[in-house]
């Protein structure tokens, strides 16, 4: 079965310092987010352990009730070690501002991102609200109960 996801009309502005860049694009038809690229005037060297906020000259208008999540790409991670430090990071609805990647570099050498390089991918999804449902002192019991952080699975 075939299933074809319908868009979602995004209004997006390129910033001053990024009008000679392209604007984010899925890689191929099968792709789950589009990639952002560096809008740095001088590459920027992150050291080992060390953490860069990287400018991608874009803003977008997500319509309300949608996100859009900053996540890492795995070829950056796997090459240079370098990942999104808060990933997912979360963009909400109501945010207009310039789009930026917290970049941390978890190798073991300096990593250089310059101008044009593809640093994080953007997923946008719907989002749903919650609305808390007081239960008193208790909730409802299931098998696994309170077990966590690696309870599961276990005889």
């Amino acid at each position: 079965m075939t299933i074809i996801a319908v868009p979602v009309a995004v209004p997006v502005e390129r910033l001053p310092h990024a009008q000679d860049l392209p604007l984010p694009k899925y890689q191929t038809p099968g792709s789950a987010g589009v990639d952002l690229l560096a809008a740095v005037d001088a590459p920027v060297t992150i050291p080992p352990g060390g953490r860069a906020l990287v400018p991608t000259g874009i803003a977008v208008a997500l319509p309300q009730g949608y996100e859009a999540q900053v996540r890492p790409r795995s070829g950056l991670a796997l090459k240079q070690g370098v990942t999104v430090l808060n990933a997912p990071g979360t963009i909400d609805s109501d945010y207009r501002g310039e789009i930026g990647v917290i970049l941390v570099n978890l190798g073991g050498e300096p990593a250089t991102i310059s101008r044009g390089d593809r640093v994080a991918q953007m997923v946008v999804a719907p989002v749903t609200r919650i609305v808390w449902q007081s239960m008193g002192v208790s909730l409802p019991e299931t098998e696994r109960g309170a077990g966590g952080f690696g309870s599961t699975g276990r005889q």
